[in-house]
């Protein structure tokens, strides 16, 4: 940590040509206006436009601006683990670059966090410009979560919070390859406080969350922070035996005691083609654990750099000084 910084900003940036200016813009002056050191910090996941050479020449002219660019698309949650990676502040604030979450909250975080708190996260109240399908599904896919998990993971919450520089060494000390950052947060536990905000629509630019990468998302958050979806196998195989034993008996007094016995395949055909479902349902949830465990034992590292922004800042150093010499 830099003991002259005060305050890490992490941007995550993919396809975000149309806004980072904006993003930069808006940023800059609410940090200003706290007269504290800070950093931009923009972390590049693989981006297809012209994303990474704007914020480059920010950089170049304003240097508390850094960018870090990946060498491909890794995702949003590593670009996210990249930042606190690099960090250098007292207090790191995540925050998206499509301005729905409106950087003017960010002093109200940081006088929670003089108050004491190590985590202020910021809570939806409103969700501006968005479907009823997405309101819908996040709303559902938040309290499911809640439900199956033992941590408590605060519902209507997404990665823009701040974070306390202790929070923020715990969270690099885990490396788990499938993450889900505010799950983790809730995790690692730390005195956490909410401020509640209205969310607005994006600025510019389309969602790179379509609805195959929200599934995937959830399913990471799932299968991150409970084993419950595994048990269903179990609380399924008692219900579909005590089912079966229901069957086995009314058929058993249907042949004992009436003529309504039906002979044929209906009956068969349709036990058959359910139990084949749920064993497909049950290997699909099984599989998707193992696929992690998959992950987690290559030993792969989570992202790989095409640069390092602070060696470079290092290096210029090095030569100023010896100049000076």
């Amino acid at each position: 940590m830099d003991q002259n910084m005060r305050y890490s900003i992490i941007i995550p940036v993919y396809n975000e040509e149309a806004v980072v200016e904006e993003t930069y813009r808006r940023l800059t002056g609410v940090m200003k206006s706290l007269q504290e050191p800070y950093e931009l910090l923009f972390i590049n996941d693989g981006s297809k436009d012209r994303t990474a050479e704007i914020v480059e020449g920010i950089s170049k002219r304003d240097h508390s601006v850094k960018l870090l660019d990946f060498s491909r698309n890794f995702g949003h949650q590593i670009a996210i683990t990249a930042g606190m990676d690099y960090a250098r502040g007292e207090a790191i604030i995540i925050i998206d670059a499509d301005l729905q979450d409106p950087p003017e909250l960010i002093p109200d975080m940081i006088e929670k966090w003089k108050d004491g708190y190590e985590v202020v996260y910021a809570k939806r109240a409103k969700r501006k410009g968005e479907t009823l399908f997405k309101k819908w599904t996040a709303a559902i896919f938040y309290r499911t979560l809640r439900s199956l998990t033992e941590v408590d993971i605060p519902i209507d919450t997404g990665d823009f919070r701040l974070m306390d520089r202790r929070v923020c060494e715990a969270m690099r000390s885990v490396r788990e390859k499938n993450r889900f950052v505010r799950g983790l947060v809730s995790w690692v536990g730390f005195r956490q406080t909410a401020i509640e905000y209205e969310r607005d629509e994006r600025f510019a630019g389309e969602t790179k969350y379509p609805l195959k990468k929200m599934l995937r998302f959830s399913m990471d958050g799932i299968t991150s922070f409970s084993h419950k979806p595994l048990k269903l196998a179990t609380y399924l195989g008692f219900l579909i035996s005590f089912s079966s034993f229901i069957y086995l008996l009314v058929s058993v007094c249907q042949r004992l005691f009436t003529t309504n016995t039906v002979s044929g395949w209906t009956s068969l055909i349709a036990c058959v083609l359910l139990l084949n479902g749920v064993i497909l349902i049950l290997l699909g949830i099984l599989g998707e654990y193992v696929g992690r465990i998959y992950d987690e034992t290559k030993g792969r590292p989570l992202y790989l750099l095409r640069n390092n922004p602070y060696a470079e800042v290092s290096a210029r150093k090095e030569v100023s000084a010896n100049a000076r010499q």
